[in-house]
Parts: C-alpha cells; sequence; structure tokens
C-alpha cells in the first residue's frame, strides 16, 4: 500500500498513527439525518455524504461566514467535517484505511453571508487535514462552493470521493 517511511522511527506510517500523532481518535461515522446512505461504493470509488462538523451530537461552529463566524472557526469546522469522513471511509473500507488509494475530490459547500469570498481559506481546513492524515495520498481536487442556507445551521458541508484498493 502507499505508506511513508518516517526517518525518525524507520517504519511505515499509517493514516491511523497520524491520527494518533495529532492526538486525534476516530469518531463514530456521524449517522444520516434523513433518508440517504452516509457512504457508498462503487467499483473502487467511495463517496460520502455531505459530512458536516458535527462533534459527537454537537455541532462545532453553527452559522454563516462572515456574519457569525470567523474564517478560523471555519477552517476548524471544515477539519472536524474532514475527520468525520474520514471516519465513514474507515467504515467503508472495513476498518481498513490504508485501503484507500488516494483522495480523489473534495467537494465544499461553505454557509456564508452575501460578499463572502475566502471560501479556499476555509476549505484548506479539509485540504491541509486530508494530508495531515493521508500524506501523498490525501492530495485531492476540490471545489468550494458558498451557498446561503445550510442544513442545521451547519457553517460547511464535505463530501468526499476516495479511490479504494481493489478487493
Amino acid at each position: 500500500m502507499a505508506q511513508q517511511i518516517d526517518p525518525l522511527y524507520s517504519k511505515a506510517v499509517t493514516a491511523l498513527e497520524n491520527l494518533q500523532r495529532l492526538g486525534l481518535t476516530l469518531p463514530e461515522p456521524p449517522a444520516a439525518v434523513s433518508n440517504y446512505l452516509p457512504w457508498i461504493r462503487t467499483g473502487n470509488l467511495i463517496v460520502t455524504a455531505g459530512q458536516l462538523p458535527w462533534q459527537g451530537k454537537t455541532m462545532l461552529y453553527p452559522g454563516k461566514l462572515g456574519d457569525s463566524v470567523w474564517v478560523e472557526d471555519g477552517y476548524k469546522a471544515a477539519r472536524q467535517a474532514a475527520l468525520n469522513a474520514i471516519a465513514q471511509l474507515h467504515a467503508a473500507t472495513g476498518g481498513d484505511l490504508e485501503k484507500i488509494v488516494r483522495i480523489v475530490r473534495v467537494e465544499g459547500n461553505v454557509h456564508c453571508a452575501a460578499g463572502f469570498r475566502d471560501h479556499p481559506r476555509v476549505l484548506d481546513g479539509a485540504s491541509d487535514f486530508f494530508v495531515e492524515i493521508f500524506e501523498e495520498r490525501g492530495r485531492h481536487v476540490r471545489s468550494a462552493l458558498g451557498i446561503s442556507d445550510m442544513p442545521l445551521n451547519a457553517s460547511i458541508q464535505l463530501t468526499v470521493w476516495a479511490e479504494v484498493a481493489a478487493g
């Protein structure tokens, strides 16, 4: 699999080890809040449903960017949504994140006030996180859109496309 060698420890560094290095554990994958699947696999692709910045049952940083939510908090919200997406990918791979060949695409929706233009800075929270966890496998293409309303007043929502090893 696509593992890196950490020169300090001379051993393979996995996605779970990178999470542990950051002091993080995978949460339970958030359940769907309506009539849809939290993820689906088709061929060698896994696509997540929109992931919100849930931490347990708490929505982190609710509201609109450029109004009641600062860019720095939006960045943190995107990072939390990315962690939830990784929990979905963990479930979809049967608990083996090393089956993830690459994060292919991240679609980000930013709940924002009129005139807000810092969508890329907000969604860098997710993009930076995917690279921290998956290293080169975490580099991806991305779309960043601003929307005027969001389910549950979430500040951001991510959909992730990941290539998974055959089998």
